[in-house]
């Protein structure tokens, strides 16, 4: 079909305001989006929107704005345009195309996890023997982020940089108990070859969640208010941040740690450690040697002298039993608090992800398996057994 097309540059006010965009050239351009369209309609799908949302040729005519009945605050959100994932047979295939400069974005991944090495001895160990054992080659099955869902400072502030450079956000899932809801990403397809290790290998998941900071009690939300206030702007240079392994906010008092964490370990490490790397996930199922079985893995982390995290046994399994994750125990660092007083504080963790083989290709020969015939996605029961890794109970546990 021969395709009439347009070019319109159009940013968030002009959307808010239902503005008439100019029309420039041959495609339609959004913040962080571009796409085509036909003589009489198209569709995009947007990083803040659940589904696509549709265009007909009136639209294109007039411009009239489909955003506007949105239920979605316009503020500080921006738009990505992504190709949609197609389940075939119950498997998803992620065909987002990578946007911008892949030297510079794994640069990026790996000055974060340089940063969470080097404050994570546990991780840095256990990664160095596994490289021993297997021939150097490991991939990552995630990277995780956690964050407060307040003030902009929630999930949208750290997935803007993954989404800008291609990444599909996926599900959500929502932990009461805790407080909290994620999105993981879907990475996209890369043009050059994803045999490396580590970074170098391929595109790892992002798993970032948020705390619902609004279900805290009055004392405790103020204290988060307060550090992302003085953040402030700081909510638009999370992935910096973690690149840099710094702070976007003050140092709090011990006291004002102290009061989240009786109430929220999840808010007293975020607020300790900021958009710091949470954890990266091994991907077992791609190691080449005997420890691709989990059950190996765990075992041999264990014969080392390393601590696995015990919430809900060792090895957690989804119940569809596909999806099967560990993790150690975090470490622990010595944190300077605002009022000088220095304490020890839970730091960052390391899992492990075995994901088996989707039932329909079963009888597909070893070799001709790849990750799109495995199970993907997460589980919110295995997620909130990993979540405790970062305890005061498995900490404690760690160091009896």
């Amino acid at each position: 079909m021969k395709k009439n097309t347009f070019f319109f540059s159009v940013d968030k006010a002009q959307l808010r305001n239902n503005k008439q965009p100019k029309k420039m050239s041959s495609m339609i351009k959004l913040p962080s989006c571009m796409l085509s369209v036909n003589s009489s309609s198209f569709s995009i799908k947007s990083s803040i929107f659940p589904k696509s949302i549709s265009f007909s040729s009136s639209h294109i005519n007039n411009f009239k704005n489909p955003f506007l009945n949105s239920k979605t605050p316009m503020e500080n959100q921006s738009f990505s345009m992504l190709s949609a994932s197609k389940p075939q047979n119950g498997a998803v295939i992620q065909d987002s195309s990578f946007q911008g400069s892949e030297s510079f974005f794994r640069s990026v991944l790996g000055n974060m996890e340089a940063i969470y090495l080097n404050k994570n001895p546990t991780a840095k160990a256990i990664l160095e023997l596994v490289r021993s054992a297997d021939d150097d080659q490991i991939c990552y099955d995630h990277f995780a982020f956690r964050t407060f869902g307040v003030n902009g400072h929630g999930i949208d502030s750290m997935s803007k940089f993954f989404l800008d450079f291609g990444y599909e956000r996926r599900e959500e899932l929502r932990f009461p108990a805790k407080k909290l809801k994620a999105f993981w990403f879907s990475p996209p397809k890369v043009s050059t070859s994803s045999r490396g290790s580590g970074v170098h290998g391929p595109l790892p998941r992002i798993f970032i969640s948020e705390l619902l900071v609004d279900q805290l009690s009055p004392e405790a939300q103020e204290i988060i208010k307060k550090y992302t206030n003085i953040s402030h702007c700081g909510k638009e240079y999370a992935a910096l941040a973690s690149a840099f392994g710094i702070l976007t906010w003050e140092k709090p008092s011990y006291s004002e740690f102290q009061l989240l964490a009786r109430e929220s370990e999840y808010a007293a490490w975020t607020l300790v450690n900021g958009y710091a790397l949470n954890h990266v996930t091994i991907s077992t199922h791609r190691l080449a040697s005997n420890l691709r079985s989990i059950g190996n893995l765990n075992q041999f982390i264990e014969e080392n002298g390393f601590n696995l995290n015990s919430e809900g046994g060792f090895l957690k399994v989804s119940p569809d039993g596909l999806l099967l994750q560990s993790s150690t125990v975090a470490d622990s660092t010595f944190f300077e608090f605002s009022d000088g007083i220095t304490e020890a504080v839970p730091c960052s963790y390391i899992e492990f992800a075995e994901r088996l083989v989707l039932p329909q290709y079963k009888d597909l020969p070893a070799e001709k398996v790849e990750e799109f015939h495995r199970r993907d996605g997460f589980e919110v029961g295995n997620a909130d057994k990993i979540f405790e890794s970062t305890s005061k109970d498995q900490l404690t546990r760690r160091a009896a």
